[in-house]
């Protein structure tokens, strides 16, 4: 069956009227006859522009053909043949083996490969599952490592990929519903496509992050369910090297330290390196800002709930020593930051600036991440604050404008902020999501291993109402018919090009307008 790419380039087959229109109106010139009188001559003359005729039928014929064999090419022609109906595909997520969650669509699963269907995994290169790994109890033996460990994240366009994969074959999906596996755009799915997610066990507990104080170790508990992700800081008696860490009413988290490294029992679980130090922050308030440090020092202290180690705040009209300089320091003063300090940065010191100067009035809504609808912040007076290239912008305003910036510089980052925390420059000093916003500062979005493990215990759900319909039954829906195409544009390019040298070479054998000279 022919088809279009393209079908409304063939409104180029009008322009089949110029060659017509160029033969009627390229009228050669007049014979010269030697008469006595131009008056039989002019006579001669309009009788033949009167009389229009076809001249070289050949040849506008050719060029003709010429053009539409070049339409043909733009529109994009291609015989359509239909393939034979596929046996269907029967697609797993490598994250559903070693939970214990196939054994309930097993048998429709059985039914589906006595009818003929594959089963794969939904992995790139969709490897076919063996005999003896189907055997096996649940999947529980058959899925291989760098399957069962793979990242769960974009379905949607994966199941896309293998719909496109195999054309004509209808294709029942195995999925979980976890939300970090439903990234990407939802767009509809092909027909064919019958999508079935399994609940997986419905909460993680994890080790996060350690830190080692003394004696003791200061750790972060991660609880993952299908509704939210929560942490809860616990602390513990530090163990001698190659004793158990105990937890008490935990019994799946057990770990040996050894050295500054946390070992877990299963092999599945990576291990934790253990920080050695806590965090040092340092407020410089002098006595005009003393009522603005004691805000900043009661969010830093809610804030330190969320931090992996202990939180040791100063907050002091001095500076401390140089030789002893924290991680943070927060100048609040609207003096500039001496040299000395800035050279910290690079560093690590990590610096954060108060604005300099009165500021400006000017009431606009703060928009950062943690700052929801019902809390929103409001700031009356702002200095300008410019966000050059390599500086992120933490805090804006409603209308676009920066008012916390972050510049990272070697170890450490300066921060500037365009507010303050005092009433009369904003109030974030009241919002309830001010310790939120530190939290993001102090501690950076989790990268490498640590968002690594954050994701594998993530058991958050996509909504119900988000998720496709599930499949009932045995009735796995029918694959629309599959086509291959074959693309005839080359030869049209092909045949087009031997058109025009023929009508070059038939044009140059024209015979040549006969002249008569007077005698």
């Amino acid at each position: 069956m022919l088809t279009f790419l393209n079908p409304s380039a063939l409104l180029a087959l009008l322009g089949l009227l110029v060659p017509l229109a160029i033969h009627l109106w390229n009228r050669q010139p007049g014979r010269e006859v030697a008469v006595g009188s131009l008056r039989w001559l002019a006579a001669g003359a309009n009788r033949r522009l009167r009389n229009l005729r076809l001249e070289q039928l050949g040849l506008l014929l050719l060029r003709a053909a010429l053009l539409a064999v070049l339409v043909g090419a733009v529109a994009g022609p291609a015989w359509r043949q239909p393939l034979p109906a596929g046996r269907g595909q029967v697609l797993i997520s490598p994250a559903l083996a070693r939970q214990g969650v196939l054994a309930a669509v097993r048998p429709h699963l059985d039914s589906l490969r006595r009818r003929g269907y594959a089963v794969r995994w939904l992995r790139p290169g969709w490897p076919l599952l063996s005999a003896a790994a189907w055997r096996a109890d649940s999947l529980g033996e058959s899925a291989p490592d760098s399957a069962a460990g793979a990242a769960e994240a974009f379905y949607w366009p994966r199941i896309q990929l293998a719909a496109d994969t195999f054309a004509g074959q209808p294709l029942y999906v195995l999925t979980s519903a976890r939300l970090a596996a439903m990234q990407g755009t939802h767009r509809p799915l092909p027909p064919g496509v019958t999508w079935q997610t399994l609940p997986l066990p419905s909460e993680s507990t994890w080790l996060q992050a350690a830190t080692s104080i003394g004696d003791s170790l200061h750790l972060v508990l991660g609880r993952s369910n299908e509704r939210q992700t929560t942490f809860e800081a616990v602390r513990v008696a530090r163990p001698q090297p190659g004793r158990q860490v105990a937890f008490a009413g935990r019994p799946s988290l057990v770990y040996a330290l050894n050295d500054s490294v946390l070992i877990p029992k299963s092999t599945a679980e990576p291990t934790v390196p253990v920080q050695q130090a806590a965090l040092r922050v340092w407020v410089y308030a002098p006595p005009a800002y003393a009522v603005e440090a004691r805000y900043l020092r009661a969010a830093l202290r809610a804030a330190s709930v969320g931090l992996p180690g202990p939180l040791t705040l100063t907050v002091s009209p001095n500076l401390p020593a140089a030789a002893h300089a924290p991680d943070w320091l927060f100048w609040l003063p609207a003096a500039p930051v001496p040299a000395a300090w800035r050279a910290q940065v690079p560093r690590g010191l990590h610096l954060w600036q108060a604005p300099a100067g009165p500021g400006t009035p000017d009431t606009s809504l703060l928009v950062a991440p943690g700052l929801a609808g019902e809390m929103p912040a409001t700031s009356w007076r702002r200095t300008p604050l410019a966000a050059p290239s390599g500086t992120d912008v933490l805090w804006a305003d409603a209308h676009g404008r920066p008012v916390l910036t972050r510049r990272a510089l070697g170890k450490g980052a300066s921060y500037q902020t365009a507010t303050r925390l005092a009433a009369s420059w904003s109030t974030l000093a009241e919002n309830p999501a001010l310790p939120t916003l530190l939290l993001a500062a102090l501690r950076p979005a989790p990268t490498g291993t640590e968002l690594a493990r954050l994701q594998a215990h993530d058991q958050r759900r996509l909504a119900a109402a988000q998720l496709p319909a599930p499949g009932r039954g045995a009735a796995v829906a029918a694959a629309p018919p599959a086509f291959r195409l074959l693309y005839l544009r080359p030869w049209l390019v092909l045949l087009a090009g031997l058109l025009l040298a023929l009508e070059r070479w038939l044009a140059s054998r024209r015979p040549a307008s006969p002249s008569l000279s007077p005698a």
